[in-house]
């Protein structure tokens, strides 16, 4: 069976992660959520950077270049949200410097039930 373009995409995503997503998805294994994460995760024609597909949860880092792309951020959340699922933003810099009170928001967002779309 011929592999999906978004499934090869998401797979070289996962190999070039960027340092504050290594370090997110460790913290994440380490953690004991009651659910299953996936990373670079592909949700309608986007591949989100973690996705609790279980809790319609999506969890998106953003670097530097972000900052000018407010508008392109906001039609991917709207299609996120089309999905069913709830998005939350965090900066590298927040993982990298702020690692703990990143993993508190989202363990309290994980404990929050699915909202339907």
């Amino acid at each position: 069976m011929a592999e999906r373009p978004r499934t090869r995409r998401a797979r070289v995503l996962r190999r070039n992660a960027s340092d504050a997503e290594r370090v997110l998805w460790r913290s994440l294994r380490e953690m004991d959520l009651p659910v299953k994460v996936r990373r670079q995760h592909p949700i309608g024609r986007y591949i989100a950077d973690f996705a609790i597909p279980a809790r319609k949860l999506v969890i998106e880092l953003d670097g530097g270049q972000h900052a000018t792309m407010t508008e392109a951020d906001a039609r991917r959340t709207r299609a996120l949200n089309a999905h069913g699922y709830r998005v939350i933003r965090f900066w590298n810099n927040e993982v990298l410097g702020n690692l703990e009170g990143v993993l508190q928001v989202i363990a309290s967002e994980v404990e929050r039930a699915p909202t339907s779309p």
